[in-house]
Protein backbone atom coordinates (compact mmCIF):
# COMPACT_ATOMS: atom_id res chain seq x y z
CA UNK A 1 0.00 0.00 0.00
CA UNK A 2 2.78 2.44 0.89
CA UNK A 3 4.36 1.99 -2.56
CA UNK A 4 1.09 2.98 -4.27
CA UNK A 5 0.85 6.17 -2.19
CA UNK A 6 4.48 7.08 -2.87
CA UNK A 7 4.08 6.44 -6.59
CA UNK A 8 0.96 8.60 -6.59
CA UNK A 9 2.75 11.40 -4.74
CA UNK A 10 5.80 11.27 -7.03
CA UNK A 11 3.53 11.94 -10.01
CA UNK A 12 1.62 14.72 -8.25
CA UNK A 13 4.68 16.52 -6.92
CA UNK A 14 6.22 16.79 -10.39
CA UNK A 15 3.01 18.41 -11.65
CA UNK A 16 2.96 20.78 -8.67
CA UNK A 17 6.54 21.87 -9.39
CA UNK A 18 5.63 22.55 -13.03
CA UNK A 19 2.55 24.57 -12.12
CA UNK A 20 4.17 26.48 -9.23
CA UNK A 21 7.85 27.21 -9.98
CA UNK A 22 8.38 28.69 -6.50
CA UNK A 23 7.88 25.25 -4.93
CA UNK A 24 11.09 23.23 -4.53
CA UNK A 25 11.86 19.54 -4.20
CA UNK A 26 12.58 20.17 -0.52
CA UNK A 27 9.07 21.59 -0.04
CA UNK A 28 7.54 18.42 -1.48
CA UNK A 29 9.44 15.75 0.45
CA UNK A 30 6.88 13.53 2.14
CA UNK A 31 8.26 12.24 5.43
CA UNK A 32 6.23 9.64 7.27
CA UNK A 33 4.52 11.32 10.21
CA UNK A 34 5.34 14.81 8.89
CA UNK A 35 2.56 15.17 6.34
CA UNK A 36 0.86 17.97 8.27
CA UNK A 37 4.02 20.08 8.31
CA UNK A 38 4.49 19.66 4.56
CA UNK A 39 0.87 20.68 3.87
CA UNK A 40 1.17 23.72 6.15
CA UNK A 41 4.38 24.77 4.41
CA UNK A 42 2.75 24.50 0.98
CA UNK A 43 -0.27 26.48 2.20
CA UNK A 44 2.04 29.24 3.42
CA UNK A 45 4.22 29.34 0.30
CA UNK A 46 1.24 29.38 -2.06
CA UNK A 47 -0.89 31.69 0.11
CA UNK A 48 -3.89 29.38 0.02
CA UNK A 49 -6.04 27.37 2.44
CA UNK A 50 -5.87 23.65 3.11
CA UNK A 51 -9.10 23.14 1.17
CA UNK A 52 -7.78 25.05 -1.84
CA UNK A 53 -4.54 23.03 -1.74
CA UNK A 54 -6.49 19.77 -1.59
CA UNK A 55 -8.53 20.80 -4.64
CA UNK A 56 -5.35 21.69 -6.57
CA UNK A 57 -3.68 18.38 -5.75
CA UNK A 58 -6.83 16.40 -6.57
CA UNK A 59 -7.21 18.16 -9.92
CA UNK A 60 -3.66 17.32 -11.08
Amino acid sequence: MKTIVLGYWDTKKEKIKQKYPGITDQDLILYEGKEKEMIENLEYKLGITKLELAKIIEAL
